[in-house]
């Protein structure tokens, strides 16, 4: 094998994920998660609207996995004090720290061994 120790990295990935990160529940979630999370890191605020123009998934279902991950506080709906009819998302602070930790999870097992 190329990748001597693929299963051993997957199989730690995947605990990762199913202790730390068990509100992902779907591909989509992961997917909404990533899109807000990586508008915060440009220094560039979302809107449920633009998500849904990302066609991640059916607006409804965005719309229904966004209220569930709102509900759930790893995402977080801040007023538009310009407009008061739209919103801007954003991943809540225990949500940052550890996506930063799983981050750093992926780069040590991508991270090549000497």
């Amino acid at each position: 094998m190329k990748f001597p120790q693929l299963f051993a990295a997957l199989r730690k990935k995947r605990e990762f994920e199913r202790l730390q990160m068990p509100f992902i529940t779907s591909m989509l979630d992961f997917d909404v998660i990533i899109e807000i999370g990586y508008a915060q890191e440009q220094n560039r605020v979302i809107t449920p609207k633009q998500l849904f123009l990302l066609k991640l998934g059916s607006v409804t279902t965005v719309r229904r996995r966004l209220a569930k991950l709102t509900a759930q506080g790893i995402v977080a709906r801040h007023g538009n004090t310009r407009d008061h009819r739209s919103e801007f998302l954003t991943l809540s602070a225990s949500t940052l720290r550890i996506l930063e930790k799983y981050g750093s999870l992926l780069l040590s097992i991508a991270a090549p061994t000497r």
